[in-house]
């Protein structure tokens, strides 16, 4: 027996709505009146990297496409010409593009309008919608809604990458309120955008004031009150000695037990390893010197540019059965009372030891950290006291940073709440 339904709805193809509302295809979006308002990116035999141009017509790649906005890096251009040849792929200010790939697929921004047209690379589609049916940003913020994306994923194909096709894309339903009511969701949606835009300019802010405040506490150029002794001058390999990670890469390999470690990834990402930051493997008996104790310094070992390489974090967590993987390497000091494991999480990831160790990476294609090149390198270092004071300035510093960032996800979370509700229709807008 069917549930009677609410006053004032309907029964759709994707679910029940508003009486007003009604159900189009991605297709109907488009204004009939401009030329190539769907569209995709050229093929790729047609825009290859010989044809970019230090100035010229922007090429929008697929990086660019953000899951609501425009991500400006990443410039690469061609020639007039080139764009002209290519005209059905030009895309202008104020029209939607989507990434036709993953991740996550269908994902839509606006383009912005610091230039008077640009060329879609290859994995884009344009949107140019009628405006006199449909709203810029509603039907931007529809495209990116879960119910959109869902159907956009299930249409896709691909195993380790989904791609959706132009033809699957423009059949995919679409729920469209009344013009004005589509107007007034866009502005009570934007309100959102706003408070997020306004908190990641915040967050900027504050990182860049603790990447300042740990170049001048950590290269001694700013002092705290009561701290004015010389720094001491240590070669690390007097004061510590190094371990390598796993060379054996299966569970089949490493044959008894189960342990966590720590990967690659997980020291590039995090300058700090903590209970929530590590992976699970089966481990040999004959893998056991490589455990990971407390204070250990990690680093990565093998980057495809030197600047990544000797990426480093500090376990600052007591973990049992904790191991590092292949492409790593640990260095242990022989007294934590030479280096706190609190101040070394944020010397080791400070420019001038970042830049000391990156000049070690050797290699043309792959670049690799030698372990005893690392322990010839020199560092000045202050007391103990004065190490603990600066790490819990800048562990403050990111305390702070963190806080903001949950506000940011806090906000990001009543929008997505927000989206649920007023584009499906369950709550009605006043215009």
């Amino acid at each position: 027996m069917m549930s009677k339904l609410r006053e004032g709805y309907k029964q759709s193809k994707v679910g029940v709505i508003p009486e007003e509302w009604e159900v189009v295809e991605f297709n109907d979006l488009r204004d009939i009146n401009v030329s190539h308002s769907i569209t995709g990116g050229p093929f790729g035999s047609n825009l290859k990297s010989e044809h970019y141009t230090d100035t010229g017509v922007r090429i929008i790649q697929l990086q660019n496409i953000g899951d609501g906005s425009f991500i400006n890096k990443d410039f690469i251009y061609t020639d007039e010409e080139k764009a002209r040849e290519l005209k059905s792929c030009l895309i202008y200010p104020n029209d939607i593009i989507l990434a036709k790939m993953a991740e996550p697929v269908s994902r839509a921004c606006i383009i912005p309008s610091f230039e008077d047209k640009f060329l879609m690379g290859s994995d884009g589609i344009r949107l140019h919608i009628d405006k006199e049916k449909y709203d810029n940003k509603f039907i931007l913020e529809s495209i990116n809604y879960r119910q959109f994306r869902n159907i956009a994923i299930a249409r896709s194909t691909g195993s380790t990458r989904q791609r959706i096709g132009l033809t699957d894309l423009k059949k995919i339903p679409i729920i469209i309120p009344p013009l004005k009511e589509q107007q007034k969701i866009a502005q009570i949606l934007s309100t959102w955008d706003s408070a997020i835009s306004k908190q990641e300019v915040l967050i900027k802010a504050k990182e860049q004031l603790k990447k300042g405040l740990m170049q001048k506490l950590l290269s001694g150029e700013v002092r705290f009150e009561g701290f004015d002794g010389e720094w001491e001058e240590v070669r690390l390999g007097d004061v510590g000695y190094t371990y390598g990670g796993l060379t054996k890469k299966t569970a089949e390999d490493f044959g008894c037990g189960d342990a966590n470690y720590i990967t690659y990834k997980n020291i590039f990402d995090n300058d700090k390893i903590d209970v929530s930051i590590f992976d699970n493997v089966e481990i040999g008996n004959n893998e056991k010197q490589n455990k990971v104790i407390y204070g250990d310094v990690l680093f990565t070992t093998s980057s495809e540019t030197p600047e990544e390489v000797g990426m480093s974090s500090v376990l600052l967590d007591e973990i049992d059965e904790l191991y590092l993987n292949s492409f790593c390497f640990g260095y242990r000091l022989n007294d934590l009372n030479i280096i706190n494991p609190q101040f070394a999480r944020f010397y080791f990831r400070s420019f001038y030891m970042r830049d000391k160790i990156s000049r070690l990476a050797q290699g043309s294609t792959r670049f690799n950290l030698s372990k005893l090149q690392v322990m010839k390198i020199k560092i000045s270092i202050p007391l103990l006291k004065e190490q603990k004071k600066i790490a819990q300035v800048l562990s403050t510093a990111d305390k702070e940073i963190e806080l903001l960032k949950n506000e940011l996800e806090t906000l990001k979370e009543q929008k997505r709440g927000l989206m649920q509700r007023l584009l499906s229709g369950d709550v009605r807008v006043v215009v």
